[in-house]
C-alpha cells in the first residue's frame, strides 16, 4: 500500500509540472525527490537507475532532467563546461563546490552578501543570482 501512495504523490508532482507521468518520469522523480535535497549529475542518476534494476537510457535521463528543470522542479548548475548538476532544492541559495571531490553543498541565500551589481539594459531585470564558491584541497567532508 505504501508504494501506491508514493506513486500517487509522484504522479501528482509530475502532473502539476505539466508533464505526463510516464513510468520513466515517475521512477526518476522518485529517485530525485524521495530522500530530501540533493545534487546529482545525469550520469549519477543513470547509474543509480541501473543499480536499482530500472533500465533507462542515459538520453532519457538527460531529457527528463531538462524537462524537470524547465518545469521548475530542478535547478541546473553548470560548474564547468560540460559538467552540470541538477539540484532538487529550487529555493534561493548558493553553493560550495569542492573541486577535488566534485561535491556540491548548499549555502543558505542569506549567508552570502551581494554588493553592487552591474547596471542592466533597459527593460531587463534580474531573475536570480547564482554563486558557486569553489574550494580546492578539501574533500567536502566535515
Amino acid at each position: 500500500m505504501h508504494n501506491a501512495v508514493e506513486a500517487i504523490d509522484f504522479a501528482e508532482l509530475v502532473r502539476k509540472a505539466g508533464l505526463r507521468p510516464t513510468r520513466q518520469r515517475l521512477s526518476l522523480a522518485r529517485q530525485l525527490f524521495l530522500n530530501g535535497d540533493r545534487h546529482v549529475t545525469a550520469e549519477q542518476l543513470h547509474s543509480e537507475s541501473l543499480g536499482q534494476g530500472f533500465g533507462v537510457s542515459l538520453a532519457t535521463v538527460y531529457n527528463t532532467l531538462h524537462q524537470f528543470t524547465t518545469a521548475g522542479l530542478l535547478r541546473e548548475l553548470v560548474v564547468d563546461a560540460g559538467r552540470s548538476y541538477f539540484d532538487t532544492n529550487v529555493s534561493a541559495h548558493h553553493h560550495l563546490y569542492f573541486e577535488d571531490s566534485g561535491e556540491l553543498r548548499d549555502v543558505p541565500g542569506d549567508n552570502v552578501t551581494i554588493g553592487d551589481l552591474p547596471a542592466l539594459p533597459d527593460g531587463a531585470e534580474i531573475s536570480r543570482v547564482d554563486i558557486i564558491i569553489r574550494v580546492k584541497n578539501g574533500d567536502g567532508t566535515s
